[in-house]
């Protein structure tokens, strides 16, 4: 599960926070909290919930299942 979590975040990381203009403009983009943007880009043992993924999805309006084909690859 651990390699999960990282390979999401890491991917939310380096995909997309990554190509905002900053960190606190992929939050107020996404509705997520710019503490839980931080979180995703710097702590190693940050646990991404479920909640926030779909938020983001949302907002870059792609299921849950494309996304996760996204991760997979």
């Amino acid at each position: 599960m651990i390699e999960i979590n990282r390979k999401i975040v890491d991917f939310i990381a380096h995909e997309w926070i990554s190509q905002a203009k900053s960190q606190r403009s992929f939050a107020l983009d996404h509705g997520i909290d710019e503490k839980t943007v931080r979180s995703i880009k710097n702590d190693v043992n940050y646990r991404i919930s479920l909640e926030t993924i779909i938020k983001i999805c949302e907002t870059k309006n792609i299921k849950l299942s494309e996304f996760f084909k996204l991760i997979d690859n």
